[in-house]
């Protein structure tokens, strides 16, 4: 078969900052003797696709005037359209004069690239996030991982010595041009892109397969595995769902699969866009966007963040500037007595329909150690995700006490691990003020040290909570969006619970005279930044548990949660 006609990359060729040989010594020798700043994972992510040309036509993080008109414009400074900024922030205090280069250093202090440092500007996170995501409401992921940033980004010409190293399915792993020559080789010039950061059902699979059949060509299925939505369904388990099901049941001459290395940004219209860019850069021409795609979930008044249909709008907006033909996913429903999936609009009069949605697949089947049916999902799947999801008895979950001061989160933490070591389930308990003895011993009262303090605790509840175990944290935490960061480190099995109490209840218990102390502080006009007094504490707008800390005993409280624990599967009632 003849070699396929590709369409062209994004603004005509891909952008490769990769070096090699003896430039590439010379840089390493180079890089040992500069300043060297730490950039984070998302920041990692948006470097590879730089560098390899996934986010053609850039070949740098943006400097001011690419980044001011895409937050208004969605162009680039020279009219190229681009959704969305993808810059690199960072510490003023740790970079050197502009002109001169600093070495980009991963979480292990790898070396990544070497960057000559031409702009430094400043940025406001609440004027992106509402230019960029449509919204500063900290529900959005974006939104409060932004408060955590640098105070300024940073921008120049880079060289990249080392893309990451993975050691997890590497064979699939492939940059924008290795994809352009597998697909070459497969004969076909139009190509279609499934973006996915879920695990594949029948349904997908049905529709993925019809997508190919209408162009008339192949079939790229290309999921996210950098960064996706907190509480996803991990990389690794979802990567074996679609190894086994491109393997056995897909069009081997026509199908490829490769991970891409995306943090995504979860910004439904706008971020389709950029998928579409991405997917052009690999080489397709046809690109799959679905019912709320890339969507964040609920916003804090419950009310979705996007649309459902505002990405297929903004898609068949620009498609024929992308140069990439959108194909809408269409609801399919599953017809049980023909044994078919059909479109939701073909269903025949008086048929009858079976679906499943996404939180009964969680609540009635994972959660409760249950196949998925087959007529569902391939046996395959469904083995892999009970395998590695067992019932939601066995899982861990994270306990997050917040309230003022005195509001009642430590008593009430002490009768809850009792009555769950009751139950033969061991607790952790991280509790703010001992915290601040041991693992952030140091950290002041300044909104950073408080945050820095939160985030610690998060991570640290985190990985106790991925590893199985149960994990209680009572903490002020008064910053909403440093809990929606905790949130994220736990996972799905987060549970917030806010201790309501009024700030003279907490006055009155208190005992060490630390409210009465900060009141003096502030006549003495020498404020000490202490919540409820003069710091602000800011109540959570939907916890999963609101307690009521002053006409309730703390046993009355715990067995509140004991009861909210049971009627969520965390716990099996007791017979």
């Amino acid at each position: 078969m003849a070699k396929a006609n590709l369409i062209t990359p994004y603004g005509g060729k891909l952008v490769d900052l990769v070096v090699k040989g003896s430039e590439r010594d010379e840089l390493i020798a180079r890089a040992g003797k500069l300043p060297s700043i730490k950039i984070t994972m998302r920041n990692l992510c948006d470097l590879e696709l730089i560098a390899t040309g996934g986010f053609s036509p850039l070949s740098t993080f943006m400097g001011k005037a690419d980044y001011e008109r895409v937050l208004r414009e969605m162009r680039l400074a020279d009219g190229t359209l681009f959704p969305l900024p993808i810059t690199l922030t960072a510490d003023p205090k740790e970079l050197p004069t502009v002109g001169e280069e600093l070495a980009l250093r991963n979480a292990n202090f790898d070396l990544i690239a070497v960057m000559r440092l031409d702009e430094v500007y400043h940025w406001d996170a609440n004027t992106e996030a509402a230019l960029a995501y449509g919204s500063t409401d900290t529900k959005h992921p974006m939104v409060s991982e932004m408060g955590r940033w640098g105070r300024v980004c940073i921008s120049g010409p880079m060289k990249v010595v080392n893309l990451p190293k993975y050691y997890d399915f590497v064979n699939l792993r492939h940059t924008p041009a290795q994809v352009r020559e597998m697909l070459e080789t497969m004969g076909h010039d139009n190509v279609v892109a499934f973006q996915t950061r879920n695990p594949l059902h029948r349904i997908h699979e049905e529709l993925t397969k019809r997508a190919a059949a209408q162009v008339n060509g192949s079939l790229i299925v290309h999921p996210v595995v950098g960064m996706t939505k907190p509480g996803d369904v991990d990389h690794y388990t979802r990567v074996r769902t679609y190894k086994a099901l491109v393997d056995n049941h897909y069009d081997q001459k026509s199908t490829m699969l490769s991970l891409l290395p995306l943090a995504m940004r979860m910004a439904g219209p706008k971020e389709a866009i950029l998928h579409a860019i991405i997917r052009r850069n690999h080489g397709a021409n046809h690109f799959i966007v679905g019912r709320d795609h890339a969507g964040p979930g609920n916003d804090s008044t419950g009310k979705p963040f996007y649309g459902p249909y505002d990405a297929q709008e903004l898609m068949t907006k620009y498609e024929a500037e992308l140069g990439v033909k959108m194909v809408p996913f269409e609801m399919l429903v599953y017809l049980p007595d023909e044994d078919r999936y059909v479109e939701e609009k073909d269903v025949p009069k008086g048929a009858k329909v079976a679906n499943i949605s996404g939180t009964q697949v969680r609540d009635d089947y994972l959660a409760k150690g249950r196949l998925l049916p087959e007529w569902f999902t391939r046996p395959e799947t469904a083995e892999i995700l009970r395998e590695m999801y067992p019932p939601r008895h066995k899982q861990g979950f994270g306990i997050w006490f917040t309230g003022l001061s005195g509001s009642g989160k430590s008593a009430t933490t002490q009768v809850l691990t009792t009555l769950l070591l009751e139950r033969g389930r061991e607790t952790a308990i991280l509790d703010g003020d001992v915290v601040r003895t041991h693992l952030s011993k140091g950290l002041g009262f300044s909104k950073e040290d408080r945050d820095t303090n939160i985030i610690r605790i998060g991570f640290v509840a985190g990985e106790i909570a991925h590893a199985g175990g149960i994990v209680i944290c009572a903490a002020i935490s008064p910053y909403r969006a440093t809990r929606e960061e905790a949130r994220k480190m736990v996972g799905e099995n987060f549970i917030e619970v806010y201790m309501d109490t009024p700030v003279e209840v907490c006055e009155q218990r208190d005992v060490k005279g630390l409210y009465a102390k900060a009141r003096q502080a502030m006549i003495d006009g020498k404020p000490m930044g202490f919540t409820g007094v003069d710091d602000p504490y800011e109540p959570p707008v939907k916890p999963e548990i609101t307690l009521k800390g002053y006409e309730s005993t703390p046993e009355d409280n715990a067995r509140i949660i004991v009861k909210y624990l049971e009627e969520q599967g965390f716990l099996l009632p007791v017979k």
